[in-house]
């Protein structure tokens, strides 16, 4: 079973349109959840997040969780939305630093690794988020695949 982690701040908007995105497509022997390193556990998806997900048909029910030893343990592979995240999960649990990436550097980018944050931003930003996100997602399936 393929466990992803996928990681932003505050696990309001990058990080549950990656899961919601992943848990839609509905694969077998994948499996996916979400956390934030600076989250407040409890917290909805940002309203543009819910709308975006909504427009695409991906139906969503999220509730931010903070990251934690019990999450980094489950995932078999922890993917972050920048390098910033990646170097604070591996500091606050430097024995998942083999299985921690970010997100684009997993779908194969060697360069602009990040995901940007689109939190304040419109709903287009959110909607280009997405995009990238989706687009990063199906990159990292393929390698998956091959693994």
């Amino acid at each position: 079973m393929i466990r992803i982690l996928f990681v932003c701040t505050g696990n309001t908007c990058r990080s549950p349109m990656a899961e919601a995105i992943l848990k839609n497509k509905a694969i077998s022997g994948i499996d996916a959840k979400s956390a934030g390193v600076y989250a407040i556990s409890g917290m909805p998806a940002s309203e543009q997040a819910q709308k975006v997900l909504e427009e695409q048909h991906i139906s969503h029910a999220h509730q931010s969780s903070s990251l934690s030893n019990e999450l980094v343990d489950w995932a078999t592979h922890i993917l972050t939305m920048t390098e910033g995240h990646k170097e604070a999960v591996i500091n606050m649990f430097p024995k998942v630093k083999e299985k921690t990436y970010t997100l684009k550097e997993f779908a194969g980018h060697t360069a602009d690794v990040e995901i940007m944050d689109p939190f304040g931003g419109s709903l287009e930003i959110y909607r280009q988020t997405y995009h990238e996100i989706q687009e990063n997602i199906e990159e990292i399936l393929k390698r998956l695949g091959n693994e």
